[in-house]
């Protein structure tokens, strides 16, 4: 009869036997016949492909950007001019930029393709009361799967027999080490990692074996219901490109309005020719319009991606560079990211006294304090035990349970030799939750136990209960998963269980733990330091996000928020709650979406870290997703607008000082380009609208535009991290591009500009210079205006009367000779004379014109520290909000 996979929501908390049959499935598994018609009613057990783009519609998109509009609407005003070489280099410009974005963005469908990678290629599964292996994409709901160590599970299951079972579930859950599975039904409302009846699809058994009834598979699954989730998450675009697509769509329509009424003033009020005021206006108009701003940018992108890449940061969209720089809040995973992902002994409490033990990994090397003997306990803790150390790549490695790894290292810690013969053993097992191994070494046999404090202290003679029970409590409660350690000597060829209860030698308790990355504990303080907040959204206990969390300083509130906590809070409390926590455990997918959200509702821009497929979707979510590279999934790299190439959190710090200097040289261009525009098109504005004669012809300024606007703009994007970058607090989320910094320095500039171009020219014409040459003046002194305000950008939270800042980059000075060259050309010899009708220059007027520029520079550098003192003397520090 036909079933439907909702029913079984709540699988977890019904007995197997209800599970069998709600599904109307038997232990021994389906028919043949029935498994193939649930398979044409399901599917196959596979997610479902997302629609990608094709190679050109991925390439066409890439000019779909209003940016892109305003330099190819330039490229056509050019080609109207006939000036083919500035169409050329606009139009290689664009194709650059198009380039850049499609290979950069060119993996952003492949999301749900990783996900879908994770599922299981074959399972063997009981079909009409026999073993088979079938492919993974024909199970169906209520086929009976067997697993065991090494497998990977291959939908989502309900267990109906477990031995000794674990699954390593880090992927979904986030929690570090395998959780241990059990037949029996739990609490309706358990979290995720709580569900130890239910083994998940893409988990991997990491010992033992299971039989279980198959109960969700394909998109019904856990990881398909987070693919969903993938899927339906809506990307928000970074500040910087909202932020230029809204102005210079507005700028664009500004001047296009004011070239438009220029035209019509000039042939109807000032009775010019039409052709030449058209000449004119398209001349203003180009002078107007940054032409060169959107190709700066994208290359100032494009060396962000280079320099972030030195630093492993590995940038898969170039909008998430300044995205990454204008992070307010940080909410990283905390396995793996903030962890080293690998089990560690920490700490060792026995009838002799307490111990700590250091080192790192699974090396076993380190120190235990204060010496004592502890032998006993470490052959305890080699001897039973099934996992094995490895050296390989410089580097020690586990095969096995990551906690019998860290028993290992512990042993070799103390120097206890691993020799000797296992006789018998009683694998772990979920019901009786304790180990057991017969061993013989030249001191004769022992038996040695391990496994949960409650059921080995219970095992053990001669103990005060009650006192190592609050012990391994406290451990606990230091986020230490504790493990209790016994012996017996005896002389039998087997392990008797019935004999071990009240027999037993307390040896000591040991507390593991998945440590903080040393590097970690600078980083967030650096990021703190940085006014960046840093929140931990793990799928781990509470006790273990709280101890993991105290070490590296991020005990804000003293307070921790559950999956629990949060399912009870509705959207407005959340989003109260969730600026005072900075520690969420036992989270779902669902809830790191919900908390992303929440704070981005408070104007914060959010950068998400994980590595799991859990962290997907709020990882695309997020203004800037950050994944692992080393032990991530790749769904959660896909999803991810940068990938750690070292796994290292105190990479992130390192991204957001690059982000933060990428966005800062995006500024300068931004700051220099808008007032020198300004600049040169008031000129001509005033000139005409005074019935003047134009101090600067209309092919001069295609000139300075052609000469200046790309070379000296780009360096700008050369520029290295400003003193103090980090020390600014994050800029906010809606900190316009036309801020009031901004609309006065395009005032002053203009200004000047206006002030010092007429200048020139007037007193040439009182000279009795012609007019071309009073014209070519104004020309150079447009330029070295130009120049004297890049050496003034530059320095844009300090002075740029320092030495540093004379001396400058490379960069700087090859443009400034490339562009001092080409005026020199243009202004002297007769053959570009002839194109751009100019005439040479005196040299004593040579030399006035740069007085001027130096002049001009002087003024600037004095309004900048009037301004950067009284900031400083208000604030106690310069804000990049206010700066900028």
């Amino acid at each position: 009869m036909p079933i439907e996979q909702s029913t079984l929501s709540n699988a977890h908390a019904r007995t197997a036997e209800e599970c069998l049959a709600a599904l109307d499935a038997g232990p021994g598994g389906l028919a043949a016949a029935e498994a193939e018609r649930r398979l044409a009613v399901f599917g196959p057990n596979r997610l479902p492909a997302a629609e990608g783009r094709s190679a050109l519609r991925r390439f066409l998109g890439q000019f779909h950007n209003v940016l892109i509009y305003v330099l190819l609407g330039a490229a056509v005003v050019t080609a109207a001019l006939q000036h083919w070489i500035d169409t050329g280099v606009i139009l290689a410009v664009v194709l650059a930029n198009a380039v850049i974005g499609f290979i950069q963005e060119g993996k952003a469908e492949q999301a749900m393709t990783a996900i879908r990678n994770m599922l299981a290629p074959h399972a063997a599964v009981l079909r009409d009361g026999r073993r088979v292996t079938v492919d993974g994409a024909d199970l169906v709901p209520g086929d009976v799967a067997l697993l065991e160590a090494g497998d990977k599970v291959p939908a989502d299951m309900r267990l109906l027999e477990a031995r000794g079972l674990a699954a390593q579930e880090a992927v979904l859950t986030g929690e570090s080490v395998p959780v241990d599975k059990a037949v029996g039904p739990v609490a309706d409302d358990a979290a995720l990692g709580d569900r130890r009846s239910m083994l998940w699809s893409g988990t991997l058994v990491t010992k033992g074996t299971a039989r279980g009834v198959i109960v969700s598979t394909g998109r019904a699954t856990e990881i398909g219901r987070i693919g969903g989730l993938l899927s339906d998450v809506q990307e928000i675009t970074t500040p910087l490109v909202q932020q230029m697509d809204h102005f210079a769509r507005w700028l664009t329509f500004l001047i296009l309005v004011v070239a438009g009424l220029l035209l019509v003033y000039g042939y109807y009020v000032g009775h010019h020719a039409f052709s030449e005021m058209f000449m004119v206006v398209v001349g203003i108009a180009v002078a107007a319009i940054p032409e060169g701003l959107p190709a700066v940018m994208t290359i100032t992108l494009a060396i962000g991606v280079q320099a972030m890449a030195r630093r492993n940061a590995i940038v898969r969209r170039l909008p998430a560079i300044e995205a990454i720089g204008s992070v307010s809040v940080i909410c990283t995973d905390k396995t793996g990211t903030l962890t080293r992902n690998e089990m560690v002994v920490a700490a060792v409490e026995t009838p002799d006294g307490a111990f700590e033990v250091s080192g790192e990994g699974y090396a076993p090397e380190g120190e235990v304090t204060p010496t004592g003997d502890l032998q006993r306990l470490a052959a305890a803790a080699a001897h039973c035990n099934d996992a094995a150390l490895t050296f390989r790549d410089d580097q020690w490695t586990v095969e096995g349970d990551p906690m019998e790894g860290a028993l290992l290292a512990f042993a070799g810690k103390v120097r206890h030799p691993r020799e000797a013969r296992r006789i018998d053993a009683i694998p772990f097992d979920s019901r009786h939750r304790y180990m057991a191994v017969l061993s013989e070494n030249a001191d004769g046999r022992v038996t040695h136990v391990k496994g949960a404090p409650e059921r080995v202290l219970r095992m053990c003679a001669g103990l005060d209960y009650d006192h190592w029970h609050e012990r391994a409590e406290a451990m606990a409660l230091r986020g230490l998963r504790v493990l209790a350690l016994a012996e017996r000597r005896e002389e039998a060829d087997e392990v008797d269980e019935a004999s071990l209860s009240g027999s037993l030698t307390f040896l000591g308790l040991v507390g593991l733990i998945d440590p903080p990355r040393q590097e970690s504990i600078a980083a967030v303080a650096e990021c703190r330091a940085a006014g960046i907040r840093v929140k931990m959204i793990t799928g781990d206990h509470a006790g273990t996000a709280m101890a993991i969390a105290r070490q590296i300083g991020l005990e804000n509130s003293g307070r921790v928020l559950t999956g629990a906590d949060i399912d009870r809070l509705d959207d407005a409390q959340l989003a109260l709650e969730v600026l005072s926590v900075d520690i969420f455990a036992r989270t779902s997918p669902e809830h790191k979406l919900r908390l992303v959200t929440a704070l981005q509702a408070h104007g914060l821009s959010v950068a998400m870290t994980g590595d799991g497929v859990n962290d997907a979707p709020a990882l695309k979510r997020a203004d800037a997703g950050i994944a692992m590279g080393l032990k991530g999934s790749e769904a959660a790299k896909e999803a991810a607008d940068l990938v750690l190439a070292d796994d290292n959190f105190a990479t992130i710090a390192a991204a957001v000082r690059e982000g933060r200097t990428v966005y800062d040289n995006l500024k300068k261009v931004i700051t220099w380009t808008l007032p020198t525009n300004a600049g040169e098109a008031a000129t001509v504005i005033l000139a005409l609208l005074a019935g003047l004669a134009l101090p600067v012809t209309a092919v001069q300024i295609l000139w300075v535009n052609l000469i200046t606007a790309v070379t000296l703009g780009l360096a700008l994007a050369f520029e290295p991290t400003e003193a103090g970058t980090m020390e600014r607090p994050p800029r906010p989320r809606d900190m316009p591009i036309m801020s009031g910094f901004l609309v006065w320095q395009v005032t002053l500039v203009a200004i000047l500009f206006l002030a010092a171009v007429f200048g020139v020219f007037t007193y040439a014409l009182d000279r009795g210079y012609p007019l071309p040459l009073a014209q070519t003046m104004a020309m150079n002194m447009l330029v070295v205006l130009e120049i004297f305000h890049l050496f003034f950008i530059r320095n844009m939270h300090g002075t740029s009367l320092t030495w540093s800042a004379v001396r400058g980059t490379p960069v700087v000075w090859l443009v400034v000779v490339i562009v001092v060259l080409a005026q020199f050309a243009v202004t002297y010899l007769p053959p570009l004379q002839a194109i751009l009708g100019t005439q040479s220059v005196p040299l004593a007027d040579g030399f006035l014109i740069v007085a001027i520029g130096a002049v001009s520079f002087t003024i600037t550098e004095i309004e900048k520290q009037i301004r950067l003192g009284l900031m400083k003397r208000n604030s106690g520090k310069v804000s990049a909000s206010d700066d900028l």
